[in-house]
Parts: structure tokens; sequence; C-alpha cells
């Protein structure tokens, strides 16, 4: 029996959509099982066994709080893990707002103003 053109052009965009929604899916830290941490790209079995392990705990309440308790979890991994699909209730990691300088900030000529 012959596929019509049309027909298989709607089967392949059902079945593209279909594997891409399940790839941007998130994986959100407080609730993902070992094999659910262990899919994201950049966790290995170690590295989820201490998210486990501090999880068991008590929930991470946001990224802050992920990367201060789990070992080998720092501010470039959290970028890259959130990328991943990984969140923290949700959230995606967001990096902390940077402080200003207190001497102020720079001019053209390179001096600095008063803050």
């Amino acid at each position: 029996m012959p596929v019509s053109p049309s027909a298989l052009w709607r089967t392949v965009c059902l079945v593209s959509l279909l594997l891409g929604t399940s790839a941007l899916a998130a994986t959100d830290v407080n609730h993902a099982r070992e094999a659910d941490l262990d899919g994201i790209k950049g966790i290995g079995p170690a590295l989820s066994a201490r998210i486990l392990a501090e999880r068991s705990r008590r929930q991470f309440r946001d990224w802050s709080d992920l990367i201060a308790r789990v070992k080998g979890i720092n501010a470039a991994a959290a970028a890259r893990l959130s990328g991943e699909g990984l969140t923290v209730n949700g959230a995606s990691y967001a990096p902390p707002a940077q402080q200003p300088s207190p001497l102020g900030t720079p001019t053209a000529t390179g001096e600095e103003t008063p803050p």
C-alpha cells in the first residue's frame, strides 16, 4: 500500500516534534531519580550519588544551595548542567549579579570615580 508524500511528511514532522520535546524536558534535582540524573550530560554515577545523598538530608532551596552542598558543582558546572536541562525547584541557573567595585566605576581615562 503506497503512502502519500503528505502523509509521510506529517509522520516525519510528528516524530521530530516528539523527539525534540523529550530532549528539552527539564529534570528537577529535587525530584529526579538516579537514572534521571545519570542521563544528564556532565553527571556521572559519582556526582549523582553525591546529589542524592545531600538531597536525602533536605531538598535543595536553589542553585546556590546546590553549589554549596554538593562537591563538584561550582558556578561553571551549574551553568553547564542547567544548559543540559537540570533545574532546581523548576529554575534554571542564573549567575549571581556582579557587585560593583567598592572604588566605583572606571572612567574613559582609567581613573575610578567615587561610588
